[in-house]
């Protein structure tokens, strides 16, 4: 198999490593295996284009994707509209669609995983057709996502303190809006302090992310009004892996769903595998079951 391998270097973990080194390595490590692969480091803003490159590309057999969730969800939408095959190497802050596909989240492991894996497929999800792998979101998370962007950090732990010092500020005015949820059982009016639909319902005693992706059903999440100091001990079981226990949450899981906010304000947004995007006055939601290729990493044995 020859795979190309588009790292983002100004994203996470790559960010600060030598980049020419890591790339040997991982040459060294899909030959033990009897594949070749050719590495690419490129900047933030041409990663898109590359992957598109080298997903067209006669002669690859798959492509793998370096970098943060906002790069691996890049990769994946390409994937998914040329059925190119994907392989997510876990280079970024929370790296959830990585930990959801059980990648080691050591870069070294996941070479090693992934050069030893085999082809698969999973599931991925549409927000009125753009591809996500993770979650859609709006409500407390855009806000966290939009006051988080507006912070400079320059590594991952930089990006993670922001995310608190983010979770800090959001909880001074919780957002509360209205929304009307409709599935096939009819439509639910609610006033929510936020929305989360995910590729798969997430587990348990982690931070979110699904813990299979082969279910075929979307998870819905709603968080009711919250204060103040509802929302900071929400914000902590979601850090903890405790936040089913929060009477604030309600859940559901379903195959399609139609999102519509009747009072939604001009400049309003939602996000997408952690990035900001325009807020639709109405969103459709669906599962695409085992609609992406994969690279599934080879479970390594511990000694």
């Amino acid at each position: 198999m020859h795979v190309v391998a588009i790292l983002n270097r100004d994203g996470g973990t790559l960010r600060t490593m030598d980049l020419d080194a890591f790339c040997a390595d991982a040459v060294a490590a899909f030959k033990r295996h009897g594949h070749t692969l050719d590495c690419r480091v490129v900047a933030g803003d041409a990663v898109e284009a590359q992957l598109r490159d080298a997903a067209g590309e006669e002669g690859v057999d798959a492509v793998l994707a370096g970098g943060g969730d906002g790069t691996i969800s890049t990769a994946a939408g390409i994937a998914y509209e040329t059925g190119m095959p994907l392989a997510v190497l876990p280079a970024g802050t929370m790296n959830l669609f990585a930990r959801a596909l059980q990648v080691p989240l050591d870069l070294d492991e996941a070479l090693e995983a992934l050069a030893a894996g085999e082809l698969g497929v999973v599931d991925v999800a549409t927000a009125n057709g753009q591809l996500f792998v993770h979650q859609f979101g709006v409500g407390i998370h855009a806000r966290l996502v939009r006051i988080r962007e507006g912070m400079t950090y320059g590594s991952r732990l930089g990006k993670l303190l922001a995310s608190l010092r983010a979770v800090a500020a959001a909880v001074v005015r919780p957002p509360v809006f209205e929304a009307e949820l409709r599935t096939v059982k009819g439509t639910e009016k609610r006033r929510v302090s936020g929305i989360a639909v995910s590729n798969n319902p997430v587990g348990d005693g982690h931070i979110p992310h699904a813990d299979r992706l082969d279910a075929g059903v979307l998870g819905v999440y709603v968080a009711a009004p919250v204060t103040s100091s509802e929302l900071a001990a929400l914000g902590t079981g979601i850090l903890l892996g405790t936040w089913r226990s929060s009477p604030m949450i309600s859940e559901k899981e379903v195959t399609s769903l139609t999102l519509h906010f009747p009072n939604r304000k001009k400049g309003a947004q939602a996000v997408i595998d952690g990035e900001l995007v325009t807020l639709d006055a109405s969103v459709e939601l669906a599962i695409k079951p085992g609609a992406l290729k994969v690279i599934k990493p080879r479970q390594l044995v511990v000694e």
